[in-house]
């Protein structure tokens, strides 16, 4: 309706403020819901149990005692006739993390393997009657370590990467060097383990799972049950970290759904902590043999690369190691394969920078073998071998700001004093070393939805199945809203983590923020026709009969740019036109999209369009700088500054892409001083199954932490011009800490963790 107020219109521009969370406040009041903190009537608690034997068979099981302990619903291991049905891997373009099905059968793969299942009345009746079932096993000969005579490394034909005449180019160089670099198994640890709920009612079944992908988990759970994908329902609205690991839903959700299937009520299993080691994967162990070539000025004439990762027995993980060495550098010949090694181990999945952080880690360190080698300052030889497009793909950058990085951060660092000569630097009994590394990560992209409602009370609500991890999701998807409609980012309502809501790929890859702030944009484009639309053809509006292109709107109002005083409100326009809400629906799909695939969009990964889609090569770049205490008696190793300068295309709220960078800054920390899987050579047990022993870093391990941003919108990259942050900020870390320990001591450590036995 018109009245005769004021009306001054806002012209705020949300997108690109740095804004606080929207969900944090809730958090830090423990108000927000995880998925397993839902109360449902009748709720069963199921405890899972884990084999004691890397390899063998299931002779025996003692499930007596378990099943006539108090509040014992059922005990379910192989023999229980659970009927779980294979579902397709992320590997052939679905969405389960790993083949593996447990209680199928009586095969031992790995030691931690789930072989029963106790479900109770209470957690703790569940727990105690676990503890009571003995198995007895024919146990075989395991291969635990790639190492082992029957290990027999597997080429990936995929990832043999190719130009030039590599290994004569490598032998004419003026200047070679090489080593053998070697990353060990490292876990997600989030502080939220793995749990879920299940809810089996009238053939249909609804999970309550902590995910980084409800429709893929969606996908899954109904191949897993047989049932039509519209019988299940996944809820996910808050995630507790995952850094990869819940990209994928695991076997024991499997366990939770035909247990609450059987007993016709919901069950609830959470793992425990040292079950989270072993109940599926964190990232493999890695090895490269690297070797550069160059001329006496520092011109890189040939890399040859071979790796391999570890992988489960009877599954499959990769970790390209050679997605960074093909990339990064200009140079006339490259040859690179990478092979698989399967072992009695749980398989392998992602973990921050799946393939990039490794990859980077053997380049980036023998980079600053070559420039010792070539008396040349590390970043200078970067530069002179700056490759000014992709040499994988011979094809341009959508953008590359990498050059802005060397210089900004190095700026910031004071690069420029470093001496070259190692042990250079001391304060008292403390070495002190300076060094530094380049890390990318690929733009991923892939098709989504967004639906916008805007409700008969002026309510603006965005819906997306898109998750939030902590990264800031709620937050810049009322903010992209916010941008096209002209309303403060706090009066949009965000709706996320649901499989009814509209359809989203994984949050990983560093590709959902991108996706959906594009698909959000496009949907509050649409709405805003449509209400102007609708002002100007309702006969009751006051605008009725005025041309679109006259019409303004922002606050809730819409009005006559010439007449300011000729307005009405959202909510009264609706009220007027009949309408209880409006809801405007888009896509980000290719328009000669099939119907198919626009429906499996959100649960399989035959969508993603590689970095290279579109003639460009899109990447986000960065460039690290790393001042390292090392003490001369104990070897023990402090970082005591860090400065990251990156290029993440547009950035669409400072804050929350600060925060994301410095996380990965903080993981690569850990990284490269501290975290280590310890293998029991004997049965393949984890010896650190826990975060007491699997040391992670924690506040007292972090320095000051410096982040710079160096980039620009690269409309060429994604609809609004952002590119890769999360992941980006891990790569090159522990490259450019194992260098500056070289620069302390003068010992050049090539394995991570660096721990004190490397450098006494």
């Amino acid at each position: 309706m018109s009245t005769t107020e004021t009306h001054t219109p806002s012209r705020q521009q949300a997108l690109g403020s740095p804004l606080d969370r929207a969900d944090g406040r809730l958090k830090i009041q423990g108000l927000a819901t995880y998925a397993i903190e839902k109360s449902l009537e009748k709720m069963a608690y199921a405890v899972v149990v884990q084999s004691t034997i890397p390899f063998g068979r299931i002779s025996a099981m003692h499930l007596e005692h378990a099943r006539q302990s108090p509040g014992v619903l059922a005990v379910y291991n192989h023999q229980s006739g659970l009927t779980i049905h294979p579902a397709k891997t992320f590997g052939e373009g679905g969405a389960a993390a790993q083949a593996f099905l447990p209680l199928q059968d009586d095969k031992v793969l790995w030691n931690g393997q789930h072989i029963a299942l106790v479900v109770a009345e209470t957690l703790e009746q569940a727990t105690e009657a676990a503890a009571l079932i003995e198995t007895e096993y024919e146990q075989q000969p395991a291969i635990i370590h790639p190492d082992h005579p029957d290990a027999k490394p597997e080429t990936v034909d995929a990832l043999t990467v190719a130009w030039g005449d590599a290994i004569p180019a490598l032998a004419q160089a003026e200047v070679q060097i090489g080593g053998v670099y070697t990353t060990p198994r490292e876990y997600n640890s989030p502080i939220e383990p793995h749990g879920c709920i299940a809810h089996w009612q009238n053939g249909s079944l609804t999970l309550w799972e902590p995910s980084q992908w409800v429709g893929g988990a969606r996908q899954v759970v109904s191949e897993w049950m047989g049932l039509d994908h519209d019988k299940v329902r996944v809820i996910s609205p808050y995630v507790g970290g995952g850094f990869g690991c819940k990209g994928g839903i695991q076997p024991h959700s499997a366990l939770a759904c035909v247990a609450s299937r059987e007993l016709n009520r919901p069950v609830k299993l959470a793992l425990t902590r040292p079950q989270t080691f072993t109940a599926f994967g964190g990232r493999p162990r890695t090895h490269q043999q690297l070797a550069l070539g160059a001329s006496r000025d520092g011109t890189l004439q040939a890399i040859v690369h071979d790796s391999w990762n570890e992988t489960a027995l009877k599954d499959v993980h990769q970790e390209p190691c050679n997605s960074v060495t093909a990339l990064m550098y200009a140079a006339p010949n490259f040859l690179s394969h990478h092979k698989l090694i399967h072992l009695n181990t749980v398989n392998p999945s992602w973990m921050r920078a799946p393939g990039e952080n490794p990859s980077a880690f053997a380049l980036e360190v023998a980079m600053d073998e070559l420039a010792w080698a070539l008396k040349m300052d590390p970043l200078a030889l970067r530069l002179k071998n700056y490759a000014e497009q992709d040499p994988q793909a011979n094809i341009p950058w959508s953008s590359r700001q990498l050059r802005e990085a060397y210089q900004r951060g190095a700026e910031a660092f004071g690069w420029s004093k470093r001496p070259p000569e190692p042990r250079s630097l001391r304060e008292g009994r403390q070495l002190i070393g300076w060094g530094m590394a380049s890390g990318t990560y690929p733009v991923r992209r892939t098709p989504g939805e967004a639906q916008i409602v805007l409700s008969g009370d002026g309510a603006i609500e965005v819906r997306s199945s898109g998750v939030d991890i902590g990264t800031g999701t709620y937050t810049i998807l009322a903010q992209t809203a916010a941008d096209v409609l002209l309303v403060p980012p706090e009066s949009i309502t965000v709706s996320l983590g649901d499989t009814l809501l509209p359809r989203a790929p994984v949050a990983g890859g560093s590709q959902l923020a991108n996706l959906l702030t594009g698909a959000v944009h496009k949907t509050a484009l649409a709405l805003r026709d449509m209400l102007i639309t609708l002002a100007v053809t309702c006969e009751k509006s006051p605008l009725w009969q005025q041309a679109p292109s006259a019409v303004s709107l922002a606050d809730g109002f819409l009005w006559l740019t010439s007449s300011p005083d000729l307005r009405i409100g959202f909510a009264d326009l609706l009220k007027l036109s009949g309408h209880d809400k409006l809801v405007a629906h888009q896509d980000t799909f290719d328009k000669t999209a099939s119907e198919e695939d626009r429906n499996k969009a959100d649960r399989t990964s035959s969508m993603m369009l590689p970095p290279t889609d579109g003639g460009v090569s899109a990447h986000s770049w960065s460039a690290i700088f790393v001042e390292v205490a090392v003490d001369e008696d104990f070897g023990t190793v402090r970082v005591k500054r860090m400065v990251g300068a990156f290029d993440s295309g547009r950035i669409y709220n400072p804050k929350l892409t600060e925060s994301q960078w410095i996380g990965g800054m903080v993981m690569g920390i850990g990284q490269a001083l501290l975290e280590e899987g310890l293998i029991d050579d004997r049965d393949g047990r984890i010896n650190n199954a826990n975060l007491a022993d699997y040391l992670v870093a924690v506040n007292a391990d972090i320095p000051e932490l410096t982040t710079i941003d160096v980039g620009k919108p690269d409309y060429l990259a994604t609809v609004l011009g952002g590119k890769a942050v999360g992941e980006l900020g891990i790569v090159g870390v522990a490259a450019a800490i194992s260098n500056a320990v070289w620069h302390a001591t003068g010992k050049r450590i090539r394995d991570l963790p660096i721990t004190q036995d490397k450098l006494l």
